[in-house]
């Protein structure tokens, strides 16, 4: 078993990381819901309506492994930015047009790239509007 690392103020969104690998389907969907609304949680795992989310965060079903994928980075990208910012900022933030990826909305970038072809770009995109500014 690896050593926990702790989680501290010098390892900024470390924790947001660990939740969005450890946490149970369900629990992330419900918390992504949360923090970003259902449709926006929809249009990053690319389904045309809101019943799939909810029967995600209730564990009835789960979406296919690219979508998951998706799901969590979002997840990862909004829980680190939760650190400094609200629920509606988020929001505006994955849904508005980002100079760090060539002026492309990030859910849509999320949407379109496989998590692991778009993790480094939406992250250091996440990462720099949280703590640079």
């Amino acid at each position: 078993m690896s050593p926990r690392i702790a989680v501290s103020e010098q390892r900024p969104g470390l924790q947001a990381a660990r939740e969005s690998i450890e946490l149970e389907l369900p629990e992330l969907v419900e918390r992504l819901r949360d923090l970003v609304g259902v449709r926006l949680v929809a249009y990053v795992a690319n389904v045309k309506n809101t019943r799939p989310v909810a029967d995600w965060a209730a564990g009835k079903h789960a979406p296919g492994r690219d979508d998951e994928d998706r799901l969590r980075l979002t997840f990862q990208a909004a829980r680190l930015m939760r650190e400094r910012y609200s629920s509606t900022t988020i929001q505006s933030w994955l849904m508005g047009s980002n100079p760090a990826l060539d002026f492309e909305a990030p859910a849509r970038f999320i949407r379109e790239h496989k998590a692991v072809d778009a993790a480094r770009e939406i992250m250091a995109a996440a990462s720099s509007f949280t703590f640079v500014g």
